[in-house]
């Protein structure tokens, strides 16, 4: 099923802290890791994914720094205190946003009504 991709991109910021709150990763390492998870149905390409990073390294949330492997120097992420603190804050939003969209596509199906 193709997915219209506004759905994706009001959530992108909070799978990529997801995926760093687990392990630091590189760039090609969060898109394949976000495809794995989500079976394929999300696939972010680098021109999505590095502004993104970028803006979460601006403002505090995530911290890159480089590591050599292979002969090959990588660009990796980690989350920071502040990046934890946003992780549960979007987490919290995205249940109550989860709740309501449930409530108005499903009622008794989501076990909301």
């Amino acid at each position: 099923m193709k997915f219209d991709k506004s759905l994706l991109s009001g959530s992108t910021r909070l799978l990529v802290l997801s995926l760093l709150a687990e392990e630091d990763c590189y760039g090609y390492q969060l898109i394949r890791k976000l495809e794995e998870r989500s079976q394929k149905v999300f696939s972010l390409q680098e021109g999505t994914l590095y502004p993104v990073l970028h803006k979460l390294e601006g403002d505090g949330a995530v911290r890159a720094y480089e590591k050599e492997e292979g002969g090959r120097k990588r660009r990796y992420y980690t989350l920071t205190d502040r990046g934890r603190k946003q992780l549960s804050e979007e987490k919290e939003q995205w249940h109550a946003f989860q709740t309501a969209v449930g409530r108005v596509i499903g009622g008794e199906a989501y076990g909301l009504a």
